[in-house]
């Protein structure tokens, strides 16, 4: 299977609007990050795990193909603001859309006309599903099992598929979950930026403790805000085995 990193920023994506800093004028490509969003593909299956409002922007990147299921972690705007331009792909038919209950209820009050019973003409046809943690899903030929963690208060989804995990947004998670994690090589998590604690977010040193924790191989970073630094100047501060992701970066597991 392969991962495509459509997207590795903050809410605010980089560079951040009205900052003159020098990440955010840096003129590597890795330095500029849309909103939190990957691709992940077998051979036959295509799975899209959250659908932020840069969504459009990314798909123009990518191969125009079918999208089997678009799989959510929770229902703030950054990861699923772009809903609506899941249109397109709809030409290839209905779109299964699987969902903890509280974001699914989320984009049902977001986006009303996509479940009116008289639909408007050409609006998004999808589907959506309201999933569980620990209950095992098969998209195609792509196993996937929901894992919970916390977002501050916020429950919300992260993902596996086989060896590699993939967790945005955590802040927290119950010592219950790792069973759930057990075996992961290949661990894609959220780190904010080095200091200053957030709320609701790990900075990189909580994220390091937690892929220790779960016992990955390699571990990539996500959902980085402008803090963070340069990338090259960030990526050589981690140690070995850790690094941070960026858009467009594939990742063959």
């Amino acid at each position: 299977m392969r991962i495509t990193f459509l997207g590795t920023g903050g809410s605010f994506g980089t560079p951040m609007i009205g900052c003159r800093c020098e990440v955010c004028t840096s003129a590597d490509p890795r330095d500029r990050r849309l909103r939190s969003s990957v691709m992940v593909e077998s051979g036959s299956t295509r799975l899209l795990v959250d659908c932020g409002p840069d969504f459009r922007q990314q798909a123009l990147a990518m191969p125009f193909r079918r999208i089997d299921a678009v799989l959510l972690t929770h229902p703030h705007y950054d990861h699923v603001g772009g809903m609506d331009d899941l249109r397109p792909f709809c030409k290839f038919g209905g779109i299964d859309v699987f969902a903890n209950r509280i974001t699914a209820d989320c984009v049902r009050h977001n986006f009303p006309y996509c479940f009116d019973s008289d639909k408007y003409p050409g609006v998004p046809d999808i589907r959506l599903r309201v999933i569980e943690p620990h209950r095992l899903l098969r998209v195609g030929d792509i196993d996937i099992m929901p894992v919970e963690v916390m977002h501050d208060s916020l429950p919300i989804l992260g993902y596996r598929f086989g060896r590699l995990a993939y967790i945005t947004d955590m802040k927290t998670i119950a010592d219950s979950e790792l069973e759930y994690l057990d075996g992961v090589e290949v661990l894609v998590v959220n780190a904010l930026r080095f200091e200053r604690p957030h709320h609701s977010h790990q900075l990189v040193a909580d994220a390091i403790a937690f892929s220790r924790r779960v016992g990955a191989h390699r571990t990539l970073f996500v959902h980085s805000c402008h803090h963070i630094g340069l990338h090259a100047e960030a990526n050589a501060r981690l140690p070995q085995g850790f690094e941070l992701a960026y858009d467009g970066q594939t990742l063959d597991f």
